[in-house]
């Protein structure tokens, strides 16, 4: 239960930097850069939420995750499924693909691996 709670309480506190960051900074680097890294971090620690006790490779299988939403982005995935119009899937699919993405993807799932190694309470318990 510890666990949980540790991971919700920073999965909002991460949520709530990710929508300052999205309503307020406009900017060459926070955004298009650390936004990105950052979103695969939430989202560890929302599959953590759930999943306390840990999953083998998690931050691999979200980097694969975050690198198909990018992939979609690319095929244009959204005007494919005629959603386009709607805002909350152009915020979830996204709308323009970015090769530089994938390497912020990448350096939030190395984060979340270290991170792993580093501090126990992020752990994966082992049985």
């Amino acid at each position: 239960m510890k666990k949980r709670l540790l991971f919700a309480g920073l999965f909002a506190l991460l949520f709530g930097i990710e929508c300052l960051i999205a309503l307020y900074v406009r900017d060459r680097f926070i955004r298009p850069y650390l936004g990105d890294m950052l979103v695969t971090v939430l989202l560890y620690f929302f599959v953590r939420i759930w999943v306390p006790q840990g999953v083998r490779r998690l931050s691999l299988w979200i980097f694969f995750f975050a690198v198909a939403v990018e992939v979609s982005q690319h095929l244009w995935l959204a005007a494919l499924l005629g959603i386009e119009h709607i805002p909350a899937a152009r915020i979830i699919l996204g709308s323009t693909f970015d090769r530089k993405d994938i390497a912020c993807y990448g350096a939030g799932c190395l984060l979340t691996a270290w991170l792993e190694r580093r501090c126990p309470a992020f752990g994966r318990d082992e049985k």
